[in-house]
C-alpha cells in the first residue's frame, strides 16, 4: 500500500512539472522567477511611495489607471506583432525596455528628486511595454513546450508569477523600512538581466511568421469575433473581465488597509501581499497537477464565487490574522480562475489566431483594470476603502452566481468545455 501511495505521489509531482522537461521552458522558468520577484518588489514600493507622498486613495487609483490603461488600447497591436514577427525577439525587447524604466525610476528615487507625476509617468510607460509583452509572451509559450504540455506550462507560468508575489512584497516591505524605496526599484532593474540572459540562451526552431491581412485593429476584431462566437470562451472571458475590473482591485487598497485599517506599516503591507501570494502559488500548483481538463467551466465558476466571498470578508475584517488567512483564500481562488480561463482559451484557439486571441484575453483581463482602479480610488475616497471593497466583492459575487446558474449549469456536458467539436456549439 505504501509503495503504491509513494508511486502515486511521484506521478503527481511529475505531472505537476511536466512542462519543465523542455530545456527552453526550464530557462524561461528560472529567469522569469527572478525577474518577477523584482517586479513585485517594485510594484509594492511604488504603491507605498505614492501613498506616503500623497495620503490620497484617489491618487492610488490614478497610479493604477496609468500603469494599466495602455494594455486596453495597445494589446491589439501586441497580438498583431506576436502573430507576424519573431516572438522570441519580441520578448527580449520588451524585457529590455522594462529594465531601462526600472533603472530610471531607481535613479530618480535614490537621488531624492522623484515626484509623484514622474512615478505615474514611468508606470504609464511600463504599461505600454506590458501591452506588447503580455500577448507576445503568452503566445510564445507554445513555441517552448508544444501544444500537449501547454496547459501545464500556463499553470507553471502562473505559479512563478505568484511565487514572486510571495517573495517580492515580503522583501520590499523590509527593504523599504531599512533602505528605502529606491533600492527596490534598482534591484528590479538588475533582476531583468536573469530573464534576458535566459532568453538569449534558448535554442528554438526557425520562426516562420504567418502573413495576415489588415491592420492591428482589424486583426484584433477578428480575434474578438472568434472569442465571442465560442460560448465557453465568451462566458469565461466576460467573467474574468468582471473579476479583473472589480475583484482584483483589492491590491490598490492594500496600503490603506495596512496603515489605516490594521494600523501597521510597510512590513505589514508586505505581509498582506505575501499572504495573497501564498494562496496564489498554491492555486497555480494545484491547477498545474491537473491532467484532465474536462471540468474547467465548473472550476472557473467555483473559484470565482469563492474569490468574491473572500473579498467581502476581508473588507470587513479588522484583525490581522483573519485578514491574512482570508487573503490566502482570495489568492488561491483568483489564480485558479485565471489559470483555468487561460487554459480554456488557449486550448480552443487555432494556432494562426493565437496571438490575436491572447491579445483579446489580455485586454479583457488586464485592459479593464485601469477603469477599475479609477473607480476604486474615487469610491474609496467617498465611502472609505472597506465599504468600497465590500461593494466590489458583491458585484463579483453576483456575476459569479450568474455564471454558475446561467452558464456552468447549462453547459452540462463538461467534456464540451475543452472540445470545440463537442455539442456546445459556437
Amino acid at each position: 500500500m505504501s509503495a503504491s501511495i509513494k508511486c502515486g505521489n511521484i506521478l503527481l509531482v511529475s505531472n505537476r512539472f511536466r512542462a519543465l522537461k523542455h530545456r527552453n521552458f526550464q530557462l524561461f522558468f528560472a529567469g522569469q522567477l527572478v525577474s518577477l520577484i523584482g517586479t513585485w518588489m517594485q510594484s509594492t514600493a511604488q504603491l507605498w511611495l505614492v501613498y506616503k507622498m500623497t495620503n490620497s486613495p484617489a491618487l492610488l487609483g490614478i497610479f493604477g489607471f496609468a500603469s494599466q490603461i495602455p494594455i486596453l488600447f495597445l494589446a491589439s497591436v501586441g497580438g498583431y506583432v506576436g502573430d507576424r514577427y519573431n516572438r522570441h525577439k519580441g520578448v527580449i525587447w520588451t524585457q529590455t525596455a522594462a529594465m531601462i524604466l526600472a533603472f530610471m525610476l531607481a535613479a530618480l528615487t535614490l537621488l531624492g528628486v522623484v515626484r509623484v507625476w514622474e512615478i505615474i509617468l514611468i508606470a504609464f510607460l511600463a504599461g505600454i511595454v506590458n501591452a506588447f509583452d503580455v500577448p507576445i509572451r503568452q503566445a510564445f509559450l507554445v513555441q517552448m513546450v508544444g501544444k500537449e504540455d501547454l496547459p501545464n506550462a500556463i499553470a507553471l507560468n502562473s505559479s512563478i508569477f505568484n511565487a514572486a508575489r510571495v517573495v517580492g512584497p515580503g522583501i520590499a516591505g523590509f527593504a523599504i523600512g531599512w533602505f528605502g524605496e529606491g533600492w527596490c526599484f534598482f534591484l528590479n532593474g538588475v533582476s531583468f538581466l536573469a530573464v534576458i540572459i535566459a532568453l538569449l540562451m534558448m535554442r528554438l526552431d526557425k520562426f516562420e511568421p504567418r502573413t495576415s491581412k489588415g491592420s492591428p485593429l482589424q486583426n484584433f476584431v477578428q480575434g474578438f469575433r472568434f472569442a465571442m462566437s465560442d460560448r465557453p470562451m465568451r462566458s469565461a472571458l466576460l467573467l474574468v473581465s468582471l473579476m479583473s475590473m472589480f475583484g482584483l482591485q483589492y491590491s490598490v487598497f492594500m496600503p490603506i488597509f495596512a496603515r489605516d485599517i490594521l494600523h501597521g506599516g510597510p512590513r505589514m503591507l508586505g505581509l498582506l501581499m505575501l499572504c495573497a501570494g501564498v494562496g496564489a502559488v498554491n492555486g497555480a500548483l494545484h491547477f498545474a497537477a491537473w491532467t484532465n481538463y474536462k471540468s474547467l467551466v465548473e472550476w472557473i465558476a467555483g473559484s470565482a464565487t469563492a474569490c468574491a466571498l473572500g473579498l467581502i470578508f476581508f473588507s470587513q475584517s479588522r484583525v490581522f490574522w483573519l485578514s491574512a488567512l482570508t487573503l490566502v483564500a482570495v489568492g488561491f481562488s483568483a489564480t485558479s480562475q485565471l489559470a483555468a480561463t487561460n487554459t480554456l482559451v488557449q486550448d480552443r484557439v487555432p494556432d494562426e489566431l493565437r496571438g490575436r486571441i491572447m491579445a483579446v484575453y489580455a485586454t479583457m483581463f488586464m485592459g479593464v483594470q485601469p477603469l477599475g482602479a479609477l473607480i476604486a480610488g474615487g469610491v474609496a475616497k467617498r465611502i472609505g476603502a472597506p465599504y468600497a471593497l465590500t461593494a466590489f466583492g458583491t458585484v463579483c459575487l453576483l456575476g459569479s452566481l450568474f455564471f454558475v446558474f446561467r452558464v456552468a449549469m447549462r453547459l452540462g456536458d463538461t467534456k464540451a468545455a475543452t472540445d470545440p467539436q463537442a455539442g456546445l456549439g459556437r
